[in-house]
């Protein structure tokens, strides 16, 4: 009803009888509360435009723009956990096209995530992928430094269960894996890559722990070399919505490369990624496994938790050589740049491939909130529950 015919409506009313005004009084109401809630999206306007103008200072602004040569967001956070006690974490996320006149290939990614928090810890992690020619090539390199707390509980399921097993102490982390891969067919690739880590142990507090912290005693150095063979059919790699990779990555670590043990590792995945109907919200589900052999040094055990592999469990508390994990999630996308993600999941440990026991079976479950800061790139907020363990999660990208 327009404004013109809302007066006539009125006129009218006012020439036939009181019963007949009445009929006007549905009408009042619903103008008064078409005014309500045009003052209350008023409101919610210039609440969003403050929200928006802050993130466009940070350059959340969920855009891309070619004309710079990375195009960084940055986003503070602070968080609080009793290893680090209150700290604060910063990520800077950089979108860049490597051939500006490169139509083919997806925007290439340079995410930095640092921390530092009041008893000490600092760190820096580097995740990049650029995509090449025509995306014919694609070079990841990723590497982190961090001198920060850590825990162990043994090796094991049985030791790893027990609350009472822990043991504390300051890790330093030196890490770097640059990997080229190469197009073979429109949905597969083969890559060669160097992976160098070295972890260190000081500050050892064994607690009332019943483990033995010994094997923390002596630094570790893995130097190495892996090849990876894929087929990848996701239509993005950062942030997919659909396709699958099925993927096998195998490290070989020598002494004659400068590694202090021979030990080889293999990680294996299928990942699958679907809409499911009801707007552009995605089911995904993946499975994963990472496989050790030979002389396995501490920082290199398969590990079960942390913020992609289980998340709820205590990254470090359940290790050993071998780990197989699943996890479904569903990504609900919500008005603007908003999303909800629900999962839930399930993993084991064991010292060899035979030893999985369902009686051991470590499952999980969380909750978690998106908001994307650039095309594709979401910024990942989880809250996760595991066995007696949980877990909150800031970061940049899904976990899968």
């Amino acid at each position: 009803m327009t404004e013109m015919s809302k007066a006539s409506y009125f006129i009218r009313c006012s020439r036939f009888s009181l019963i007949l005004a009445c009929l006007a009084l549905p009408a009042t109401y619903v103008v008064a509360e078409e005014i309500e809630k045009d003052a209350e999206a008023a409101d919610n306007q210039e609440s969003q435009g403050w929200v928006e103008d802050f993130l466009q200072t940070l350059g959340a602004d969920g855009e891309f723009d070619p004309n710079k040569l990375i195009d960084f967001s940055y986003l503070p956070g602070p968080f609080y956990n009793p290893e680090m006690d209150l700290g604060v974490g910063i990520s800077a996320v950089g979108l860049y096209q490597f051939d500006p006149d490169d139509e083919v290939s997806q925007l290439s990614s340079l995410v930095i995530n640092g921390l530092a928090s009041t008893n000490g810890a600092l760190g820096v992690a580097m995740a990049n992928k650029t995509f090449i020619n025509q995306d014919q090539q694609r070079f990841y390199l990723n590497a982190e430094i961090f001198d920060a707390p850590d825990v162990f509980y043994g090796v094991g399921y049985d030791d790893n269960h027990q609350q009472a097993n822990r043991v504390e102490f300051n890790q330093r982390i030196v890490s770097i894996n640059p990997m080229l891969l190469q197009r073979m067919s429109p949905t597969s690739f083969v890559g060669i890559g160097f992976d160098f880590s070295y972890a260190d142990a000081s500050k050892i507090d064994p607690l009332d722990s019943a483990v033995d912290p010994s094997l923390l005693d002596e630094s570790s150095r893995s130097v190495g070399l892996n090849v990876l063979l894929n087929h990848d059919s996701r239509d993005n790699v950062l942030n997919p919505q659909s396709g699958r990779i099925l993927e096998i990555d195998a490290a070989f670590y020598r002494q004659y490369l400068g590694s202090k043990t021979d030990f080889d590792v293999y990680n294996a995945l299928y990942s699958e990624y679907m809409q499911t109907g009801r707007g552009e919200d995605i089911l995904a589900w993946q499975v994963r496994g990472r496989f050790t052999s030979g002389d396995v040094p501490w920082d290199q055990l398969s590990k079960a938790g942390g913020g992609d592999l289980l998340r709820g469990y205590t990254s470090g508390r359940y290790r050993d050589k071998q780990m197989l994990m699943t996890q479904v999630e569903y990504r609900l996308n919500l008005p603007g740049r908003h999303g909800m993600v629900f999962w839930g999941g399930a993993g084991v440990i064991a010292d060899d491939i035979s030893g999985f026991d369902a009686n051991k079976i470590l499952p999980n479950g969380g909750i978690g909130y998106r908001f994307e800061v650039k095309p594709r790139v979401n910024l990942r907020l989880d809250m996760a529950w595991g066995d007696g363990d949980s877990g909150f999660y800031f970061n940049v990208n899904e976990a899968f």
